[in-house]
């Protein structure tokens, strides 16, 4: 998240030079979603357009303005971030509710016969703007997608990132580009298609073993690809590629080209072409450059569920990640715990201390996202970033929230875990307890191979639905191999759609993170990242587990252990001391010393 805050007044100013070009274009509503002709979660500055026109600078909302209205669509975990930052700017907070309307399901409910829908193509989903279309026409209103109308207001728009390609090399790499490549195109011709575009930047990294830094925390570079039967085609900045690596990939039988060539390549496909598309993965922008006799196959991307499914040998790096960042992890609370009371520590300096940590470890190469260092009220938010303008000093008493991650060469690490500042409440302890019962719950669960991921969301939930307490964000999210620390084509989280391709496949790692959030007050959650193993067949079918992956100790301190269960004890204290064993062979003196504290079995008193 950007440290820029916005006054109110220029957001004003802009929408009005908004209003006035969209009124000269005969437009009634523009549509600004927080996308990227990638469809990426994160974005390069230039395409921050939601950002930049309304100063809410949450990483997901949709943008509408109309010559009355401007709303900004923003889910739970941004609602206490949104009505700060869009206040004073006319920009009203919509608050997506289940059974409420999308920012979509408003438009087709809002405009005018007759009335005009602008969206830049570049940016919007084939999927979604097939919908929209389609909507917008039941009430004779209309559709475009061929103007960028931020483009002529946004005066210094930033350039496209031009940072280097680079490989992603073995022993990390387990699987050759050239085996992935013709894994693919096995793929293809059981689909019947003859070509594969991709446009998701972390598929692409995935498949050609290449990454780069042109999105903050993942390790991915603007690109595009275009596979064929007997070529491969990336579409990147050829600046941004050494001669040395050109002449590798040429070797192996890929082309470059420069990445503005895209829309040319797709329009000189011949018209007899199959392309292979995933429809919610690629925008209406580029597909309209296709010759309209050219079939389009529809799917998920292959490589989605391929990287998805980490193989044995990928499993024994990211274990390796994950004891170098536990490592880290112990040395910085170490440090936290002498530093209380002794010197001025802030949200900042958890976030400055914890990075330092983490870069002292081998194969580290960046953070996976910004730190959420959440002091209390701060904790409620659950996509809270501290700022130089805004954050909190971490004194008196409550809970400091820390959700940190790293990328490392061998893994991507996401881990949030709950610090005691002088003494906790016994509410605040109550609210640790339950969560931490909502993630043993779900991490000692066995269910069948192919399971569809969202139905595993009320494992988590029902220790926390059983005091009357919910969250209102997913339970957990795929995370990648040294790539996007959110990763599908998984995600427990009942809102999902229980889709066929949310079916969970050994392999595949995920985050389990309840939450409680107590507006004004503090937040808790608690994080580890699992992996899908397989836990034996019977005659009801092949059945799946957890392994844990994340390796920290759970401060103790923040519960209240009589609320455990005698298998919720024995499962936490089996869970450290695994951390115990595996993290203490990395630590000397101090940090050494933390992980024995905290890692000692839990006494009860009942």
């Amino acid at each position: 998240m950007s440290t820029q805050v916005l006054n109110s007044g220029s957001v004003v100013e802009r929408l009005k030079r908004t209003r006035a070009v969209m009124s000269e274009h005969g437009i009634h509503a523009l549509l600004v979603p927080s996308a990227d002709p990638h469809l990426s979660e994160y974005l390069p500055a230039y395409w921050q357009g939601r950002q930049w026109l309304s100063g809410f600078y949450g990483s997901v909302g949709t943008l509408i303005v109309t010559p009355t209205f401007a709303g900004v669509w923003a889910d739970s975990r941004y609602w206490e971030q949104a009505g700060k930052e869009l206040s004073g700017s006319t920009i009203e907070l919509v608050k997506l509710l289940p059974g409420q309307p999308g920012p979509l399901e408003w438009l087709a409910e809002q405009t005018p016969e007759g009335a005009t829908v602008s969206v830049d193509g570049a940016v919007l989903a084939l999927a979604s703007a097939r919908t929209l279309e389609s909507r917008l026409k039941d009430r004779g209103a209309t559709l475009r997608t061929d103007i960028d109308l931020l483009g002529l207001v946004w005066q210094d728009r930033p350039t496209l990132p031009v940072q280097p390609v680079y490989e992603h090399l073995p022993p990390q790499a387990t699987v050759s580009r050239v085996d992935k490549l013709q894994q693919l195109r096995e793929t293809l011709k059981q689909r019947k298609a003859d070509a594969h575009f991709i446009a998701t930047l972390d598929d692409i990294a995935w498949l050609f073993n290449l990454r780069g830094s042109d999105v903050s925390f993942n390790p991915v570079f603007v690109s595009f690809a275009l596979i064929e039967e007997a070529r491969a085609t990336l579409f990147v900045d050829l600046h941004k590629v050494s001669a040395e690596l050109r002449g590798t990939l040429a070797r192996e039988g890929i082309e470059l080209c420069d990445y503005t060539g895209i829309n040319a390549a797709l329009a000189s496909l011949p018209a007899t072409t199959r392309l292979l598309v995933d429809p919610v993965r690629v925008t209406c922008g580029l597909i309209g450059h296709l010759k309209p006799e050219v079939k389009l196959v529809e799917g998920l991307n292959p490589t989605t569920l391929s990287k998805s499914q980490k193989s044995l040998d990928d499993a024994v790096h990211i274990r390796q990640a994950m004891e170098q960042d536990g490592a880290a992890l112990c040395e910085f609370f170490a440090w936290l715990e002498t530093a209380f009371g002794r010197e001025r520590i802030t949200e900042l300096t958890i976030d400055e201390q914890l990075t330092a940590a983490r870069a002292r470890r081998p194969g580290f190469v960046s953070l996976s996202f910004n730190t959420i260092a959440a002091f209390n009220a701060n904790g409620a938010m659950p996509h809270y970033h501290a700022t130089e303008q805004e954050h909190a000093v971490i004194e008196g008493d409550g809970l400091l929230l820390i959700d940190s991650g790293g990328q490392y060469l061998g893994g991507t690490t996401d881990i949030t875990r709950m610090v005691p500042v002088g003494t906790p409440t016994d509410e605040q302890k109550r609210d640790c307890t339950r969560v931490l019962k909502g993630v043993i719950a779900l991490s000692r669960a066995r269910f069948p191979k192919g399971i569809l991921s969202p139905l595993l969301d009320s494992i988590a939930r029902a220790p926390i639905w059983a005091e009357n307490v919910d969250y209102g964000h997913g339970t957990g999210h795929g995370v990648g191999y040294f790539l996007n620390v959110h990763e599908g084509p998984q995600v427990i989280a009942y809102q999902a759609a229980p889709a066929p391709h949310t079916a969970m496949q050994p392999g595949m790692i995920t985050s389990i993170e309840p939450g409680t959030y107590r507006p004004g007050r503090w937040g808790v959650r608690i994080e580890n990242l699992v992996l899908n193993r397989e836990a034996g067949d019977s005659e009801f079918g092949v059945f799946l587990k957890f392994e844990t992956l994340t390796l920290c100790p759970i401060d103790t301190r923040c519960l209240e252990p009589s609320l455990l269960t005698r298998e919720e004890v024995e499962w936490l204290d089996g869970y450290h001391a695994q951390v115990l064993e595996r993290l203490s062979p990395l630590l000397a003196g101090a940090a050494l010393e933390w992980l024995q504290v905290r890692t000692a079995p839990v006494a009860i008193k009942r």
